[in-house]
């Protein structure tokens, strides 16, 4: 059903959100979506008040000009509570593999890339305390979702941002701290910090550069500019950036 036009009836909030996020059905088909409403924005101290909806959109609208579809379909429209963002609801299989995870400092699988590691509480550690990693699939549909991130300046990568669907295709949501101006780059996906973005990848982007979509009335005109400047750096380098010392990982990091 149509995203833009379809009556949304609201099902329930989702708490573990900060913002007012609201689970909803599209008219009666059973479809469902996240609305977020701009009036249930809490005021951040970094980005203009009232624009978190336009920058969710505006993330969708460049992974789509990529090629790419890493995140669901989402649009900016009335409803129930007044403008906001709206995206169709991925459904997580039980079964789906963690692509982001905790692990024991010596029980990171094969395949995964460790991020960092740090301390957790444990009743049954002898201390009360487990050392533990995090750590990422090294797996190309997550690759691809990093490099995404870097590009869309993305502020809050969290581990349970990551997606994948009944379809195998993974997904990132939560992208209303995106595309600022300055750099501001937090993430969990760091475990190709420093490695070749790849020719496939890279090609895209270059696209991309040479064509940016238009995300006037989403993001400034500063932020667009940025967008395009980050892509140039990107295709120039061929690499995935290094963390800054300042605030690398968001907080907390799922």
């Amino acid at each position: 059903m149509d995203l833009e036009s379809a009556d949304l009836t609201i099902l329930g909030r989702i708490t573990s959100a900060s913002n007012a996020t609201l689970l909803c059905e599209l008219g009666e088909t059973g479809e469902r979506a996240v609305y977020k409403p701009v009036r249930g924005e809490v005021p951040l101290w970094d980005f203009p008040d009232g624009t978190l909806a336009g920058r969710e959109v505006a993330s969708y609208r460049v992974s789509e000009a990529l090629g790419w579809g890493l995140i669901p379909e989402t649009v900016l429209r009335d409803g129930p509570l007044g403008p906001g963002m709206v995206q169709r609801w991925i459904d997580e299989p039980d079964e789906s593999p963690e692509l982001v995870d905790l692990f024991p400092l010596d029980g990171v699988p094969d395949g995964y890339l460790t991020v960092f590691t740090g301390y957790v509480e444990d009743a049954d550690a002898p201390d009360g305390i487990a050392e533990v990693a995090l750590a990422h699939a090294d797996d190309p549909r997550l690759r691809r979702l990093a490099v995404l991130d870097v590009l869309i300046n993305n502020a809050d990568r969290k581990g349970g941002h990551v997606l994948t669907g009944p379809d195998g295709r993974v997904r990132g949501v939560d992208h209303g701290i995106c595309l600022h101006a300055a750099p501001k780059l937090r993430t969990v996906l760091w475990g190709w910090a420093g490695r070749p973005v790849g020719d496939e990848l890279l090609a895209d982007i270059e696209s991309f550069r040479s064509a940016p979509p238009d995300l006037a009335g989403l993001v400034t005109a500063e932020e667009q500019e940025a967008l395009v400047a980050r892509a140039a750096i990107l295709t120039e380098l061929g690499a995935m950036p290094l963390p800054t010392p300042s605030r690398p990982i968001p907080w907390p990091p799922f």
